[in-house]
């Protein structure tokens, strides 16, 4: 099965990938989507609130996002890898999202948890994320505020 990028187009998913991952960068998320039948780095950008303005109804997206966890004794990167599918994509390119997305993890390769959503923004708001971004890494040690 031919992989869904242009030429150069893995390199490009690669680098803003690397982008977020990287200590020194203030690059908070990537997002990627289609041109046509490839999938293209669509933005990078800090702040999540401008990310949820970029995503359609009829858009299917690739997000990879780095938030900030944790508690007063531990904060941690984490990251997570959001696929979303808006409410007016047909039945065959949502289909089309779960192959292609097999081939985006074979670039995002590190994250802690992974979201499917489908049509409902609410689903992405921040503190939702990071809540279940929390949840995924374990216990949280903090002094109870007593």
């Amino acid at each position: 099965m031919a992989k869904p990028f242009q030429a150069g187009g893995a390199e490009a998913i690669s680098e803003a990938y690397q982008d977020v991952r990287r200590d020194d960068s203030e690059t908070n998320w990537a997002l990627f989507g289609y041109d046509g039948k490839f999938i293209v780095h669509v933005k990078s950008g800090v702040e999540y609130s401008e990310l949820l303005d970029l995503l359609d109804d009829d858009g299917r997206n690739y997000i990879f996002v780095r938030f900030e966890t944790g508690d007063e004794m531990s904060r941690r990167k984490k990251f997570a890898l959001i696929t979303w599918i808006g409410s007016a994509v047909s039945p065959l390119k949502k289909a089309k999202v779960s192959t292609d997305k097999a081939f985006v993890k074979e670039i995002i390769t590190s994250f802690g948890k992974e979201f499917l959503v489908e049509g409902d923004k609410n689903e992405l708001k921040e503190e939702r994320i990071l809540k279940e971004l929390e949840r995924a890494s374990g216990a949280a040690y903090g002094t109870g505020g007593h």
